[in-house]
């Protein structure tokens, strides 16, 4: 009996230091995101060449839209390029981008991904350009996206992430997605950065000075993930990566379960290759050179995804909650429920802060019961990780957005 006792504890001594430690760091991060975070009027404005990048694999249903609304942005037509990046799309595709006003670059791999497709189109392109701006397939800018990032460089940074924002509402996975995405946005890019920290980049509507990116880029080959390579990389060299609350760029939301699954497992399994390829470097950094940005980034690669960590507290809590009201005079339990109680409110309180008012209705409370599956997909999701990180895994577009 007491060789299980002493099992049950150092279990529960790990799991109270992992998901309490994450939960004190996603409530730190998201009571900052509560303030305001305002842009610095840049002292002098300088009107750069953007290529706006847009890689797409098998987007026909999505790109020629996406394509034309790019086009309607309110920045100097002569200073921006959209650059349809086009991997095994239809002739008849290719045919209408063709009638656009456009750059229009046409790729094939053997096995396709973002990287490739972007290192491939600047080298065509040349290096006329100032400022490279990626958007995935299925973005739309909202009006003043690419001044607001302008001025961001106007400010001296060398990157800059958007914040992206859900196009489309319109199943409980997709409200679901786009709570997420409003999340990490509150607690990993705009409370980073009301802390000092860099922002978090994710994936599209981020933009970087274009010799820098180029030249960066060259150097990055993963096939899932390419972003948190990228991040990493640039944290590394201590380039500090502004967040621009105000500039939307919209993202279509999962709205299937296995969509859901296949995008989350991509993700689950880019974090843990990247923790164990960084795990030593960023503890060198953060001892010998001071480089909290980058350690910080590496432990984001290990820390569980939200709807993991609200589950898991969740049920833990529970149980010991139920077991501790079967059993009033068990010192044991009275002790770890109050852990776990304290916990649990840190997560409450952390999403209390970082989701946005505008969820707060019946439709997000209808999206609430299908969180058990979600989470189960996610827990299940790891389990499966196996060699997601060495192959492409297409999330299909094109919905009816509203």
């Amino acid at each position: 009996m007491e060789i299980v006792k002493s099992i049950v504890t150092i279990v529960e001594f790990i799991l109270i230091i992992y998901l309490g430690f994450a939960a004190l760091y996603v409530f730190i991060f998201a009571f900052a995101s509560i303030f305001p975070l305002h842009q610095k009027t840049p002292v002098k404005t300088v009107l750069r060449k953007f290529a706006v990048l847009i890689p797409g694999y098998k987007e026909d249903a999505v790109i020629v839209e996406v394509a034309k609304d790019a086009l309607k942005q309110d920045y100097p037509t002569g200073s921006y390029d959209v650059v349809i990046i086009a991997d095994s799309f239809q002739p008849e595709t290719i045919a209408k981008l063709k009638e656009l006003p456009i750059k229009l670059v046409e790729v094939s791999f053997e096995v396709s991904t973002k990287s490739k497709a972007l290192n491939t189109t600047m080298t065509q392109l040349g290096d006329a350009y100032d400022v490279a701006l990626v958007l995935d397939a299925d973005n739309t800018m909202e009006p003043g996206f690419i001044t607001k990032i302008n001025q961001a460089f106007d400010n001296g940074f060398m990157v800059v992430q958007g914040h992206r924002a859900a196009k489309n509402v319109n199943t409980s996975f997709a409200i679901l997605d786009a709570i997420s995405e409003d999340v990490n946005n509150n607690i990993f890019r705009k409370g980073h950065r009301k802390l000092g920290f860099s922002s978090a980049l994710i994936g599209s509507g981020m933009a970087f000075d274009y010799t820098f990116f180029k030249e960066t880029m060259a150097n990055v080959k993963a096939v899932g993930g390419f972003d948190k390579e990228l991040e990493l990389k640039l944290l590394k060299g201590k380039k500090k990566i502004e967040y621009v609350n105000d500039a939307l760029v919209l993202d279509e939301k999962v709205q299937k379960s296995e969509v859901f699954a296949n995008q989350r497992k991509r993700w689950l399994s880019a974090q843990f290759v990247y923790f164990a390829r960084y795990f030593f470097p960023g503890l060198f950094h953060l001892i010998f050179k001071g480089n909290i940005d980058f350690f910080d980034k590496v432990y984001q690669m290990v820390s569980p995804p939200r709807i993991l960590l609200i589950g898991l507290v969740t049920i833990i809590t529970a149980f010991y909650g139920m077991f501790a009201w079967l059993l009033p005079n068990n010192d044991f339990l009275y002790m770890s429920i109050n852990q776990w109680g304290i916990v649990f409110v840190l997560m409450v309180l952390s999403f209390m802060f970082s989701i946005p008012r505008k969820f707060y209705n019946t439709k997000t409370l209808v999206a609430i019961f299908t969180l058990p599956k979600a989470f189960f997909l996610m827990f299940m999701s790891l389990f499966k990780l196996k060699n997601a990180n060495k192959r492409f895994i297409h999330t299909e577009h094109g919905v009816n957005n509203k």
